[in-house]
């Protein structure tokens, strides 16, 4: 594995090297990917919507449930596709109300557990943050939504930065392997 990784090092680099590009193309452009990634979402579930009730009309028994799933995709999609502001609103909507759900759960179960287990504000801790995480987006999920695009850009910058890094490191030990030879 090593040795194939080290003959091939200038993959690992590129690799990196794209993942860099769309850190940084993602960064300056956020509305254009959130646009994007809500138009590819659009176009998924279009295409599966179809394809459910394609296998629905296939299929005997239950075609019903196909159909419908198929119907509700093929509605979704084209919501998506021709309403892209409407839908990241209502994704970020569904998000914090979730972590809101999930981030007082949380703090619940903390404060149950809080005699029997070691540590357990840890669980509260996380609650605390979630819950504020979902408050902020229910309050303003515009933002929340170039915020989320903006941490994927900064984790992809990282990721292929990691990456060249390593692909460099490959390359010197193919190096060093050679010479020893």
């Amino acid at each position: 594995m090593v040795e194939l990784l080290t003959r091939n090092w200038w993959l690992v680099a590129l690799r990196g090297a794209l993942a860099v590009v769309f850190g940084i193309l993602t960064l300056a452009w956020p509305g254009v990917t959130l646009l994007a990634l809500i138009l590819l979402w659009g176009f998924y579930a279009l295409i599966d919507g179809i394809s459910a009730i394609a296998l629905g009309a296939a299929v005997p028994g239950h075609r019903w449930a196909n159909v419908l799933i198929g119907a509700v995709g093929i509605v979704a999609g084209l919501v998506a596709i021709m309403l892209p502001g409407e839908t990241a609103v209502v994704l970020l909507v569904i998000i914090a109300v979730w972590a809101i759900i999930a981030g007082v759960t949380q703090i619940v179960a903390a404060i149950a557990l809080r005699r029997a287990v070691a540590h357990a504000w840890f669980l509260g801790v996380t609650g605390a943050l979630t819950l504020m995480l979902g408050v902020v987006l229910l309050f303003n999920p515009g933002a929340g939504a170039l915020a989320l695009v903006t941490t994927i850009a900064i984790f992809a910058v990282i990721w292929g930065v990691s990456l060249i890094l390593m692909g460099f490191r490959l390359r010197g030990l193919r190096n060093a392997t050679v010479q020893e030879a």
